[in-house]
């Protein structure tokens, strides 16, 4: 159980979200964690990103990436 992000679990995070080209700037990670995890969308148009509490914190970035862009994919009409 992770009670709490720090440094090295927000590099990690990083480590996903620049090769797809997403400021840092335009991230917000709270030291919280919460279950579930979850990404959104902000009011102010950032990212969201609140890591997973339970399970094991390296299966759950894994899978970060595809969070993030099935929340950035254009919905199709």
């Amino acid at each position: 159980m992770l009670k709490a992000v720090t440094l090295k679990e927000i590099e990690r995070i990083f480590e996903v979200i620049d090769p797809m080209g997403i400021s840092r700037e335009a991230v917000v990670i709270p030291l919280r964690t919460e279950h579930p995890g979850r990404v959104s969308i902000m009011k102010d148009g950032k990212l969201e990103i609140i890591v997973e509490r339970e399970g094991d914190f390296d299966d759950w970035v894994k899978g970060l990436g595809v969070q993030i862009q099935n929340l950035m994919k254009p919905e199709e009409d």
